[in-house]
């Protein structure tokens, strides 16, 4: 099948969060992020608004070159779309930037996760919720079950996903953003 990519990005961010996330899980990447270019250009999250302060949270831009990013470690997969599912997930994403101060972090969903128990909240998510939702919503993946409880691990239990790298996100950004061939296109990002 032809067409465009689109990239999952799972990571250890190390904050107190994700290391309390991780004690639950037992997984070692606690956050997910869904973008349009292997460079990872601009990168948008269900998370922390700005990195110095874990408290407000929502939709917000990151830079995958700050030190929170830069020592975390990742691995990324690739997704091949068509041409108009590619446009319809950016336009969707693109929908929610514009109207991001409408959204709010799914604190309790999240909770409702670790309790098992779907927790649905209008405008509101987690980064693995955000990822689930967003995918369905633009009719590129189905879910066994509730988006409210894909953790960020499940992506890789999809056979349909290429693993593109594995190691420290700022090992491949370094790499990639020097690449002069790879495409600049918004990345979006949503952390647990």
């Amino acid at each position: 099948m032809g067409g465009k990519k689109v990239y999952i990005l799972l990571t250890d961010t190390g904050t107190i969060l994700n290391r309390l996330i991780k004690l639950y899980t037992k997984q070692p990447y606690n956050h997910a992020s869904i973008g349009f270019d292997l460079n990872l250009s601009e990168v948008y999250s269900f998370g922390r608004k700005t990195a110095s302060n874990p408290f407000v949270a929502g939709f917000a831009k990151e830079d995958v070159k700050e030190s929170l990013f830069r020592q975390a470690d990742c691995v990324i997969y690739s997704l091949v779309v068509t041409e108009d599912q590619w446009k319809r997930l950016n336009h969707f994403i693109q929908a929610i930037e514009s109207r991001k101060g409408d959204y709010r972090y799914n604190l309790f969903g999240l909770l409702g996760f670790m309790l098992r128990k779907p927790i649905k909240r209008r405008n509101a998510f987690f980064c693995s919720q955000f990822v689930a939702y967003v995918l369905k919503e633009c009719n590129i993946l189905e879910f066994d079950r509730s988006i409210s409880l894909i953790a960020p691990n499940d992506f890789q239990e999809i056979p349909t996903l290429e693993l593109v790298y594995q190691g420290k996100l700022g090992d491949y950004s370094t790499r990639f953003m020097n690449e002069s061939l790879v495409e600049s296109v918004p990345f979006i990002s949503i952390e647990m």
